[in-house]
């Protein structure tokens, strides 16, 4: 399947398109506003939270200082649930590259690893590291954007489906009517699980990027979150304890980046 970087898994490829009626109504719109997503899906999340962060001013969790830092630990926790999720699909099934042409499109479809168990994995894990994003700003308008974002999210699902369905016909039907879309199927997993051999070279190779992005998106938003609050001066031990972290986070970013350049992380995919 695809995900918002155009990931697909793999399973058996189709002889021909079988005939499939075109969407229509709303979910014409659905499909072509996921079209239009799938096309801008590196930049409409970063452009949408830099947007947020310029214009509007975090909020303490139900006032309270004390209870906003509980409330960004829980943020960080539903991050690390989205790439947990991600690291899980990225690492148990062989994926390939999806989406030509910034166009959808697959050449097999997948029906293994945690795809077993959801049909649009990595979206759900997208969708809980810009929730876990969103509640560390803690602000309506962040809120409302991860919720637009959310129902780009969908499109883009529907948009892959209507794909997927004209490609392979009753066997993706198949598929769809065993595996449900999003919320995934725990039955059977430690089966899953114990399957595969987990590929940790194949997930630093395709996911230290990602990795990198959203943690230091949460360094910067509390950053910018005490400053707003409490002004450079007054902030100032905060933020230093941050960029110590980030320059952890940058050194493992580094790091990966050259075992991926000089071929430490070639796998067997």
């Amino acid at each position: 399947m695809c995900s918002s970087s155009g990931t697909i898994s793999v399973a058996s490829s189709p002889s021909s398109e079988p005939a499939v009626a075109a969407p229509s109504g709303l979910d014409a719109v659905l499909v072509a506003i996921g079209n239009f997503a799938f096309q801008y899906r590196d930049f409409i999340a970063p452009v949408s939270i830099g947007l947020v962060v310029l214009l509007t001013m975090p909020r303490p969790f139900l006032g309270s200082r004390t209870l906003d830092r509980w409330w960004d630990l829980a943020g960080i926790l539903v991050c690390l649930t989205g790439q947990t999720l991600r690291l899980l699909v990225i690492g148990l099934a062989y994926i390939q590259r999806g989406g030509k042409n910034k166009q959808i499109a697959a050449d097999k479809l997948v029906i293994e690893g945690i795809f077993a168990h959801a049909r649009h994995p990595l979206y759900v894990g997208n969708f809980l590291l810009l929730s876990g994003l969103m509640m560390i700003w803690n602000s309506p308008w962040g809120y409302l954007v991860a919720a637009l974002l959310a129902i780009g999210l969908f499109c883009m699902a529907r948009a892959e489906e209507v794909f997927l369905r004209r490609k392979f016909g009753p066997a993706f039907d198949d598929y769809c009517a065993r595996v449900p879309r999003f919320i995934p199927n725990l039955r059977g997993l430690g089966a899953t699980l114990a399957k595969f051999s987990f590929d940790w070279k194949r997930v630093l190779r395709k996911e230290y990027g990602t990795t990198f992005s959203w943690t230091t998106t949460a360094v910067i938003l509390s950053i910018v979150e005490r400053l707003r609050w409490d002004g450079a001066a007054a902030a100032a031990p905060a933020i230093g304890r941050l960029l110590v972290l980030w320059l952890l986070l940058a050194a493992a970013w580094g790091t990966a980046r050259w075992m991926k350049k000089t071929r430490r992380l070639v796998s067997a995919d």
